[in-house]
């Protein structure tokens, strides 16, 4: 499609820039909101024009795991984007839900560019832990940002907590359990899926050049608990795990086509945003009907599809969201992708670097540069926001959608997809619908069950006996009978 037959008003990103910094003496090594500085500029350079910068309307940044109130102002400062609109997405808002409503401004002609960056410096701060060196960081402003975007409710519930979950990843080891049991693998088969499917992960982080972790790990080494490679949560181990002690900020800069035009952005360096689809409503993990299933990815990304008008036989290039292998699963195979194929333009967020709430930043940066690379072709980019709670789906291409750039949320249609009623202080019967066993150090600390109930209601519950949690690495517990009183649970 030639430039003159598209509307003028049709968003386009036009200029990428991704930081990585490793430096071993933290009192040298960036800031996050410096990290985030450099990647913003170095997204002009990309593309060519510094008035990307001076003429901003719009700058976005996911909260981080830094003090700042409004990172967006700093940068906005520092590029001289001085009428710039500020926002802040706290946790729990979409990536992609930032992405959806830069380009929707930019259609509606409310602004013709808009910047979208986030940051860590994790590793700096692991660094300084380590070496017992005090950092004094710069915290410019208490000043809240021009636009705060908050989610509507918690990521996981008091009942969860209660069990023994505080990390993600005891999560996201319920939803594999349930989802190993649903395909009817052996334990010990389905560990070995995942192996070779993060091998296969870090076969591509090798190959890219942003990539955090570009050693070659093997199948056995990911599966294996080891010294280096401890085991989490049953059956995920480091290796399984989202990386986030790491020094990486990416900036992306989102203009109008008739902008691009205007600063004379070269026609190469254009990446099309064809659709955005995104699920808000919120349950928590242990409510879900099926523990192994997200109703809201499976009607975003088909949605997604829908808008951009493709197939999935028709997407060049594919980024699942990894922060735990049940997310690329449970995202991958409702769309008919084989957990075979490339699933990772990174490396995941094990090994390609998955900086806290600002993964897909990164993963949409490499995305745009293989598209140029190849100078034709569709890319797919999956968002998650808490314990698969919400869900996101971007479609990127060298050329425009017919139809215009597309963005719709689901979420009134998932809303509708029936829940578990969760109920605590239960005594009785119950059956296992997913189950892990979580670690301290090296040492299993708690079993931690999600059981239906004979009325139809659920709960969550735990066991600490060690002989039990041995077994329940080795053997499949779903589907086994339970007996439950005062939080806990033993075998019937």
């Amino acid at each position: 499609m030639s430039a003159n037959s598209i509307d003028p008003n049709t968003p386009v990103l036009v200029g990428v820039g991704v930081i990585q910094q490793r430096e071993d003496q933290p009192e040298k090594a960036l800031q996050p909101h410096q990290l985030m500085i450099e990647a913003v500029k170095s997204a002009a350079q990309d593309a060519g024009s510094d008035r990307l910068l001076t003429e901003a309307g719009r700058i976005y940044v996911p909260r981080g795991m830094w003090a700042y109130s409004d990172p967006a102002r700093l940068i906005a400062e520092a590029v001289g984007a001085q009428s710039a609109t500020s926002v802040m997405a706290e946790i729990g808002i979409l990536q992609q839900t930032l992405f959806a409503d830069a380009c929707e401004r930019i259609l509606a002609g409310e602004h013709d560019i808009a910047i979208v960056a986030g940051g860590e410096a994790k590793y700096r701060q692991l660094q300084a832990t380590i070496q017992g060196i005090e950092l004094n960081d710069d915290v410019p402003s208490d000043n809240p940002a021009d636009v705060t975007l908050t989610p509507e409710a918690e990521l996981w519930s008091e009942h969860e907590s209660a069990a023994g979950l505080a990390m993600p990843v005891g999560f996201y080891a319920l939803m594999e359990s349930a989802l190993r049991y649903a395909r009817g693998q052996s334990v010990e088969e389905h560990r070995d899926l995942l192996a070779t499917m993060y091998e296969n992960f870090s076969k591509v982080a090798v190959d890219n050049p942003h990539a955090w972790n570009r050693k070659l790990m093997t199948a056995e080494e990911i599966r294996n608990p080891s010294p280096k490679n401890k085991m989490l949560a049953f059956p995920y181990t480091k290796f399984h795990n989202t990386q986030w002690n790491v020094d990486q900020a990416a900036g992306l800069i989102l203009c109008s086509v008739a902008k691009a035009e205007a600063l004379g952005i070269s026609r190469d360096k254009w990446i099309f945003p064809l659709a955005s689809t995104e699920s808000n409503h919120m349950v928590n993990t242990s409510e879900r009907k099926e523990i192994h299933r997200c109703p809201g990815a499976e009607i975003a990304g088909k949605r997604a599809l829908e808008l951009a008008d493709v197939t999935v036989s028709a997407i060049d290039l594919i980024d699942m969201y990894s922060c735990f292998p049940a997310a690329v699963q449970i995202y991958a195979e409702p769309l008919g992708i084989p957990l075979d194929g490339p699933l990772t333009v990174t490396g995941g967020m094990t090994f390609g670097g998955g900086p806290l709430n600002n993964y897909i930043l990164q993963s949409t940066c490499r995305m745009a540069e293989l598209l140029r690379e190849k100078g034709q072709g569709t890319g797919l980019v999956s968002c998650v926001s808490g314990m698969l709670t919400k869900q996101g789906f971007g479609i990127w291409s060298t050329e425009p959608n017919p139809n215009g750039f597309q963005s719709e949320d689901v979420t009134k249609q998932t809303a509708k997809v029936e829940t578990a009623n969760m109920v605590a202080d239960y005594s009785g019967d119950g059956q296992i619908v997913a189950f892990t066993v979580l670690f301290e150090g090296s040492e299993p600390s708690r079993a931690v069950v999600v059981c239906d109930l004979p009325s139809g209601q659920r709960t969550i519950v735990y066991n600490e006996d060690t002989a039990l949690m041995e077994r329940m690495q080795k053997e499949e517990f779903c589907g086994v009978a339970v007996t439950i009183g005062e939080g806990q649970f033993v075998l019937a």
